[in-house]
């Protein structure tokens, strides 16, 4: 039985809004082919769902909407327009639209392609917390169609606030807008996906792949360098359970890189070295941050005599703007500089066995939601609980509520 909630057309981004190299978001990659055949008969319900949404951070479609989109980003903050507008010409150097959307919009086919392959016929419907469409009026459509409880699908994959408990708060918050409106809805999420098998075989198969076609075979002149994107060390140092050991980001990270180089290192039967840098540091200069930076990173490894790096953007989902800036345009513009022969990893974006991964995780916590018995896989590390445990990853500014959440 088809459900009654509508999905907006399904779309292929054109070629120009692609992310140059990457395959495209609706056809499987070469390494995880998808069976041709469609499941026979009636289609089926994802029981108890109604609904999917992928829920991402969001960002700007056009000039006008910049500065609206940056201010709700650092909402209380205290950040200066000054400051914004630094960040702003980003944005404008690429005519105010960020990558992002369209890239969500082709994740969220893909998931759909992706279910309506397993027989599903649960709509996915896309939403952003900072810009259009905005969490609380797609829920708000959800339940005016009939939807009483929904799954979301975030696309961040690691553990920390801004990461995972941030995006509990606005799913909150949207559930109290719609309550105070005299709405019920129920929303779940999947658990954070860093430690799921699926992300660490496509990174490490991204990798692999680049390592081969940088071209540089003496393993004494080349590095390679995994990015992500930088916090608080405070922020790391609360990020996990509250009754774990903190610094939950740092290391789920930590760990996968070093998996990355291991895996990719029997492949290619060499001896790989790597390290974990940051990129996007935001904030006053006074407040500590996760370092190093990956342009000081770059510096220091030319000083040492290397020649070639493989720079691997492990802390991002997709191609958005902290990739295409901070690194296709001032990291490659310092590699450039220092005489560094640089090849960037492509994200894990729309691949298909990382789609088929997050499907898999949709399943996952479809089954404990009907009180089945799951064995949740996690490689490299620890599986993530789909229900976070009480005081993880808390807000360090002020406390508020969280959806998906013990506490």
């Amino acid at each position: 039985m088809s459900s009654p909630i509508a999905e907006p057309p399904e779309q292929t981004p054109s070629p120009q809004q692609l992310p140059v190299g990457e395959p495209s978001p609706v056809e499987p990659t070469e390494s995880a082919p998808l069976p041709t055949t469609q499941p026979v008969g009636e289609s089926l319900a994802l029981e108890p769902y109604d609904a999917v949404v992928v829920l991402s951070f969001g960002g700007p479609e056009g000039m006008d909407e910049v500065m609206p989109f940056l201010r709700r980003v650092t909402g209380g903050r205290g950040i200066p327009d000054e400051r914004l507008e630094e960040v702003a010409e980003h944005y404008y150097a690429r005519g105010g639209r960020s990558p992002i959307n369209d890239q969500t919009r082709a994740l969220q086919q893909a998931i759909r392609t992706e279910l309506r392959r397993r027989g599903y016929s649960t709509p996915v419907l896309l939403a952003n917390r900072n810009s259009e469409p905005f969490l609380p009026d797609v829920l708000r459509g959800a339940q005016d169609a009939g939807a009483q409880r929904v799954l979301v699908v975030t696309t961040s994959a690691y553990s920390s606030y801004s990461s995972c408990r941030q995006y509990r708060e606005d799913i909150a918050a949207a559930l109290g807008e719609l309550a105070d409106e005299g709405r019920s809805l129920h929303v779940d999420k999947i658990r954070q996906y860093a430690t799921h098998p699926s992300f660490a075989r496509v990174n490490i198969r991204l990798v692999t792949e680049a390592i081969r076609a940088c071209g540089q075979a003496d393993d004494d002149l080349l590095r390679v360098v995994f990015v992500t994107h930088s916090i608080p060390t405070a922020m790391d140092d609360t990020s996990g359970p509250g009754d774990g050991e903190g610094n939950l980001y740092d290391h789920q990270h930590d760990e996968i890189a070093h998996v990355i180089l291991d895996e990719a290192g029997i492949t290619l039967d060499r001896n790989l070295s790597g390290a974990l840098v940051y990129c996007s540091r935001s904030g006053r200069p006074e407040q500590p941050w996760l370092e190093p930076d990956v342009n000081d990173h770059l510096r220091r490894l030319a000083a040492d005599g290397i020649t070639d790096v493989v720079v691997a953007p492990i802390g991002f989902v997709s191609d958005h703007m902290e990739v295409v800036h901070d690194l296709d345009t001032e990291a490659a513009e310092t590699a450039a500089e220092v005489g560094l022969r640089m090849t960037r990893v492509p994200t894990v974006g729309t691949d298909a066995e990382f789609v088929m991964g997050l499907v898999d995780l949709v399943e996952e916590r479809a089954a404990e939601a009907r009180g089945e018995r799951v064995d949740p896989l996690a490689w490299p590390g620890e599986a993530m609980p789909s229900i976070c445990a009480p005081g993880c990853c808390p807000n360090l500014r002020v406390a508020k509520p969280a959806a998906c959440g013990r506490d």
